[in-house]
């Protein structure tokens, strides 16, 4: 076997972080199931997605509809990170945000909290909710925007496309500035085809698509994170859990866990100011 050796710029987050994947590797390959062996499966698995289920770094998302999440049993199961709901609007924060976000600290599995966006509140009021909730943690992924409409709550206002766009420019700046990293963006087909598209962000995007490949639901709008399904089954987890794929190799992670930007963007978003390594 060679012996790998991390570059000295490498943080200690991303260095554990490589440990944890070479382990991962070695426990599925004596087990006689390969790389994907610990990849657990789907309820209700849908084959035009078949692709995101054999790339490497797979991760989920959980709120409180998980309940007592078991962090150390889905890191051994091939879980590599985990993006958890934190806050609401102006005044909800998810029960179990805080205790999720120690004890995925505590097993070592990079973790980010994301902002569920509405649109019956004024966007200060939400961003100030996110800073008063959400710690600042050098350690953690960056900080998480979901947009979508809110079709399932007691909001159904729908603000047009230019006051949706001034809404979530105010929430992803204060995000920044707060956590210090550069916020991805989550959505789902409708919101991005009635706001989103053909809008430029520097921000990297996370796309639900659970019947098809993201290029086929987004214009070829590049993607960071892919979420394949809600139906998805992993240990540790109680019940149905959303299950999700980043886009690249071991390397692009830890390079994405280096600097919290995706890879493909560095060179851009460093000239800004941006995404500079982790100290």
């Amino acid at each position: 076997m060679a012996i790998v050796r991390f570059p000295h710029s490498f943080s200690r987050f991303a260095r554990g972080a490589a440990i944890g994947l070479m382990a991962a590797a070695l426990a599925a390959c004596a087990s006689g199931g390969g790389l994907y062996g610990a990849i657990p499966g789907d309820n209700r698995p849908h084959s035009a997605v078949d692709r995101a289920r054999t790339m490497p770094i797979q991760g989920i998302d959980v709120a409180r509809y998980q309940e007592n999440v078991d962090f150390p049993v889905a890191r051994a199961a091939g879980i590599h990170f985990v993006f958890m709901k934190a806050t609401e609007g102006k005044d909800y924060i998810d029960p179990n945000f805080r205790v999720n976000w120690e004890r995925a600290r505590d097993a070592g599995m990079p973790r980010g909290a994301y902002h569920f966006m509405t649109w019956c509140s004024l966007a200060s009021e939400q961003a100030a909710w996110f800073v008063q909730n959400v710690p600042y943690d050098p350690s953690a992924l960056p900080p998480v925007l979901d947009l979508e409409w809110n079709n399932h709550s007691s909001c159904k206002t729908k603000p047009n496309r230019a006051d949706a766009l001034e809404k979530i420019r105010l929430m992803l700046e204060v995000m920044e500035r707060h956590t210090g990293k550069l916020p991805i963006i989550y959505t789902d087909m409708n919101f991005h085809r009635d706001i989103l598209e053909g809008e430029y962000f520097p921000n990297a995007f996370w796309l639900r698509s659970t019947a098809a490949e993201p290029h086929e639901r987004y214009k070829n709008r590049p993607w960071t994170f892919w979420q394949y399904t809600q139906t998805g089954v992993v240990r540790g987890v109680r019940g149905e859990v959303d299950r999700n794929v980043f886009y690249g190799n071991q390397n692009d992670w830890l390079m994405f866990l280096h600097t919290g930007c995706d890879p493909r963007a560095l060179a851009a978003l460093q000239a800004s100011g941006r995404c500079l390594p982790a100290k």
